[in-house]
């Protein structure tokens, strides 16, 4: 039997089915706290496989192609976070404080990885950047990430300093990956032949953290707080903030001279924010309750972004093969 097409991805299903059970069955007590052990060691162990899969030669690999660079980056830690406070007189009555500072956090997360490279390659456009811009704007977003969170959400961003939260970050994050770049030669190959597992690892990680998240929301009255009509006009919200990005992340890369294949990379790599490396930052940077409304503007705009850049790259994929040929590279 076809799988009806209305249907969302399985993880998707996955996400909002740990939602439910955390909202039903929520962990308490000492059992969060050994859950808590249990989703530190998962997110240790995604971020060490993720080291030993990605090769030095992936990395660097279009690192010359500095324009490029700059304008996703720009876009990602500067546009982002400038557009998350002048649509606040919008986002904000749409959604109210607790989500709109979910929303800031969103606006501080690096880029994604796996889907913008995936849709570059869908769209035809340049793999090779797309590929050294995501993997340098997680690397990034390591450091970057902890400093916006602390400028935009301010005295709401929780106690401890910003070099305590980076420092958090780079034993939890950045350490296990180091760790598996210098493993990679001794298990890249077994890695490289068990993608699948990989994906579990990645999509396991998130699922606990999700699941550990909404517990710890629901024991302090989450959805008592936020009501379905502030869920909502969180989806609005988020299809607002995609939809101006979006526009102007194409008209900086078309004003600024980049070939049609450039302006893909950019496109897909600058308007897009990562949930396999957000979850974790908000488990480090977050405490408790808060932590679930931290999360939800990310988890409701990642898959507004994925269908909608779904859509994206279909279309610029079926542009005709001579308008490939004939675009010249920019370094």
């Amino acid at each position: 039997m076809a799988r009806p097409r209305f249907l969302p991805d399985n993880f998707t299903l996955c996400l909002v089915g740990a939602m439910a059970t955390a909202s039903v069955l929520p962990v308490q007590g000492q059992t969060a706290v050994v859950f808590g052990w249990i989703t530190n060691l998962a997110i240790g162990l995604l971020f060490f496989m993720h080291g030993a899969k990605l090769s030095r030669e992936a990395i660097w690999a279009g690192a010359t192609h500095w324009r490029l660079h700059l304008l996703v980056f720009s876009c990602t830690f500067i546009l982002f976070p400038v557009l998350g406070l002048l649509l606040k007189p919008i986002l904000a009555p749409l959604m109210g404080h607790e989500l709109y500072l979910g929303m800031l956090f969103l606006c501080a997360l690096p880029a994604t990885v796996q889907s913008a490279i995936a849709f570059t390659s869908l769209a035809r456009g340049n793999v090779a950047a797309a590929v050294c811009s995501a993997a340098t704007s997680s690397l990034l977003g390591i450091f970057v990430t902890p400093l916006l969170v602390m400028l935009l959400l301010g005295a709401d961003a929780g106690s401890g300093d910003t070099l305590d939260a980076i420092g958090k970050i780079t034993v939890q994050l950045l350490l296990p990956f180091i760790a598996g770049q210098f493993a990679r030669r001794w298990i890249g190959g077994w890695v490289a032949d068990n993608k699948n597992w990989l994906k579990n690892v990645d999509q396991g990680s998130i699922l606990l953290v999700v699941f550990g998240a909404f517990s710890a929301a629901v024991v302090e009255g989450l959805w008592q707080t936020i009501p379905l009509l502030q869920l909502g006009g969180l989806i609005l919200a988020c299809c607002i903030l995609l939809a101006v990005v979006l526009v102007l992340v194409e008209q900086l890369a078309r004003r600024l001279g980049f070939n049609t294949e450039d302006r893909i990379t950019i496109l897909f790599a600058g308007s897009k924010k990562s949930l396999a490396t957000g979850v974790p930052m908000a488990q480090v940077l977050f405490a408790g309750g808060s932590m679930g409304a931290m999360i939800l503007p990310l988890m409701v705009f990642h898959q507004i972004q994925l269908m909608v850049c779904a859509v994206l790259a279909e279309r610029y994929a079926r542009r005709p093969e001579a308008e490939v040929a004939a675009a010249v590279p920019e370094r």
